[in-house]
């Protein structure tokens, strides 16, 4: 079983002005009519071999999260008590996690075309680190 890692948030400085610090891009419609971070979700949600997701984001953005969030009751939301750095947020995801699971890290601030090519791919890497 793969856990995916939604690592999710960001100062919003990046496509500012659309984005903004209280609503970084993950959080919002660029391509299509689903959020960044709702898309991240869907790439994994309800295919065989993923896990529920396990969400890493900060306390300024939780509310985007949870109205964002597809199956909230599965999902797993860790708030940081401060936002340091992707290597932290990773680390405190992976410390909530059975020491034999294989986490699958995904930036939510990326868009990915063909989502089965990526859960084939992702599948595949989750064989080799299992």
């Amino acid at each position: 079983m793969v856990i995916p890692v939604v690592l999710c948030g960001g100062s919003g400085t990046r496509l500012w002005p659309r984005s903004r610090k209280v609503k970084p891009k993950p959080f919002l419609p660029l391509v299509g009519d689903t959020t960044l971070f709702e898309a991240t979700l869907l790439r994994c949600h309800g295919f065989a071999g993923f896990g529920a997701p396990v969400i890493v984001t900060g306390a300024v953005h939780l509310e985007h999260v949870e109205a964002q969030v597809p199956d909230a009751a599965n999902s797993r939301i860790i708030v940081e008590p401060q936002g340091r750095n992707t290597a932290a947020a990773i680390a405190l995801a992976a410390l909530r996690l059975p020491a034999d699971a294989v986490m699958l890290v995904c930036p939510s601030d990326h868009h990915i075309g063909d989502a089965a090519a990526f859960r084939a791919a992702a599948q595949a890497a989750a064989a080799l680190a299992a």
